[in-house]
């Protein structure tokens, strides 16, 4: 289990909260491992055949370094594939450590024609699709991997980049000569104590089992890019899309985007609006896409009339999938400091016809006899009866109360003995599946995200916030929590606040970390600098638990869930952001 910092680095003066990362990382690794890899012996690693370099551009500006063969290979290039994110990393490279010189123009389009042909096949990028879109994730990670990459980054970096077996070892060579320390933290077996009396660990080291895990995972040559690679090209996605989504505190959001061509085939500009359902502000706003590899969505875009609080938006960063059909978008659109706030979206395509792109609610109870449920959608039928609307199985639409082309509300009864599990909506052809659930009870409450970290702040570094959400679930058919079969219900208004996780004698933390909204469930971490308040005038970091409570109706007893939380110092030194996008 790792906690990503919202693809950020901790700088060197935050050695409290990466090392509780590490180690919490680690202990956790543990519980999940799976077997160590096998180390291939340097013998049996065979030279593979490379991706020829075509680009007249790129062999003006790569090959005096990367050496051409015979066969049109540029050494590494050739031998290496990934992200936009990682091509645009690597290139922000040689400019500051190599000499390379380019252009803006330059450098965008060797990123392009790198990413496009040198890239990932969409199976291969959505295994690591949380890195590009800078999602928090616990990664189960065998302990030995863990060590020998997860230490310092999440697994998801390496792993987004696929490279031929020794280009991998090439890699390792690397970080010992950027990094020297990493030998001795991360590579090697971990320190012996007793002054070194006892025998060393038997079997692979963490960088050797690294290496054996991701030669097996992210090789250069895959099935699916062998299949991927000769369909690549610019997609047609101009027009309009249908958005649906959640934002964490807000809920769900309908609303529509607007696709124009841009200055070439790959290059888009946006119009787009989005409504919440629970009656917060619309968010307008304009911007530019790339789409690279044939489905590889990076955007940017503007917010209309931005608010100030600090989770209100005024630059959306948008990372998104095509489906192969180009049919429909999936990704995150984010934004904030540390990249902490953002929205899972989905776009579909306006086909002309009648859409349902979701309901207002999560989930309804059995028995409930008096359900306001608000359908939302595109061009859907005028003069609706409640016989046109269903909302599936045990359910029964009372009464049409308003309609418009793109929002109509009922009311409607649910059966005491219906079935829970998920409905589907349908008005009169147009249908959506898994619209919303249906239950009898609440089993549980999950806070989300599971783990997270926050940062403190100052005049002169900007704050990290966290949004927490209590999502309540029934435990399925088998009866059983945390199963595939369990019912997830949406969010409930539960009560949080911060508890302490003791990790020393006489901890404090929950008392200096900052705040937590006990309402909405936003935390807000406290100021940087020493603290005359606190024990040897320590800063404010720490770790706690956040708890949420919520009483089902009917419940003899209310549910109680809870989140791992690290309130780090700032980002003091920011090395690199990769910034893709328009």
């Amino acid at each position: 289990m790792f906690v990503r910092c919202s693809g950020r680095w901790i700088a060197s003066g935050a050695v409290f909260a990466a090392s509780l990362i590490c180690l919490f990382h680690f202990a956790a690794a543990q519980e999940s491992a799976s077997p160590t890899p096998e180390v291939p012996a340097a013998s049996s690693i065979k030279k593979e055949a490379g991706f020829p370099v075509t680009d007249q551009l790129t062999l003006e500006k790569c090959g005096t370094c990367h050496a051409p063969d015979a066969k049109g290979n540029l050494s590494r290039i050739s031998y290496i594939r990934t992200t936009p994110e990682g091509w645009e990393e690597a290139i922000k490279r040689m400019v500051r450590l190599n000499g390379l010189q380019l252009t803006p123009d330059e450098a965008r389009h060797i990123l392009r024609y790198l990413s496009d042909e040198h890239g990932l096949a969409p199976e291969e990028a959505a295994k690591v699709a949380y890195f590009s879109e800078h999602r928090i994730v616990d990664e189960k990670i065998d302990p030995l991997v863990a060590h020998g990459c997860a230490s310092c980054h999440a697994l998801a970096k390496p792993l987004s980049w696929h490279r031929s077996a020794e280009d991998w070892k090439y890699l390792k060579n690397m970080h010992i000569a950027f990094f020297p320390a990493a030998q001795f933290t991360a590579f090697d077996a971990p320190h012996r104590r007793n002054g070194g009396d006892e025998e060393p660990p038997k079997g692979p080291s963490p960088s050797e089992a690294a290496i054996a895990y991701i030669v097996k995972n992210a090789p250069l040559h895959t099935p699916e890019w062998a299949a991927w690679q000769p369909s690549v090209q610019a997609p047609s996605i101009v027009g309009r899309w249908l958005i649906a989504g959640s934002q964490p505190g807000r809920g769900r959001f309908f609303g529509e985007m607007t696709i124009e061509p841009g200055k070439d085939s790959a290059t888009f500009e946006t119009k787009s609006k989005v409504t919440f359902a629970c009656g917060a502000p619309a968010m307008a706003a304009s911007g530019a896409a790339i789409v690279y590899t044939g489905y590889a969505w990076r955007g940017r875009a503007s917010v209309e009339n931005a608010g100030s609080a600090p989770g209100d938006p005024k630059t959306v960063r948008q990372v998104m999938m095509l489906s192969k059909d180009q049919n429909e978008f999936t990704g995150r659109w984010f934004w904030g400091e540390y990249q902490e706030f953002g929205m899972d979206v989905t776009m579909r395509r306006a086909n002309g016809g009648p859409v349902v792109s979701g309901v207002d609610v999560t989930s309804i109870a059995a028995g409930d006899n008096d359900a306001t449920v608000r359908i939302y959608g595109d061009k859907l039928p005028a003069n609706l009866t409640p016989a046109d609307v269903s909302l599936g199985a045990g359910i029964t639409v009372n009464k049409i109360v308003s309609q418009e082309p793109g929002l109509v509300t009922v009311t409607a009864s649910v059966n005491p003995k219906a079935t829970p599990g998920d409905r589907t909506v349908s008005v009169k052809q147009a249908v959506l599946p898994q619209a919303f659930a249906v239950y009898d009870h609440i089993d549980f409450l999950k806070v989300t995200p599971v783990t997270s970290i926050s940062h403190l702040g100052s005049a002169t570094h900007p704050k990290g916030y966290a949004q927490f959400e209590a999502i309540a679930f029934s435990n399925g058919p088998d009866g059983k929590p945390d199963t595939p079969d369990d019912i997830n219900l949406g969010p409930v208004p539960a009560a949080y606040k911060l508890e302490e996780f003791v990790a020393s004698y006489g901890d404090d933390d929950a008392s200096f970390v900052g705040a937590i909204d006990p309402k909405t469930g936003f935390f807000s971490p406290a100021s940087d600098g020493p603290d005359p308040k606190r024990k040897s005038m320590r800063n404010n970091y720490g770790d706690v638990w956040v708890t949420a409570t919520y009483q089902p109706h009917g419940a003899a007893a209310p549910l109680v869930g809870r989140s791992y939380l690290i309130v780090a110092v700032p980002t003091y030194q920011n090395w690199d952001q990769p910034e893709v996008g328009q």
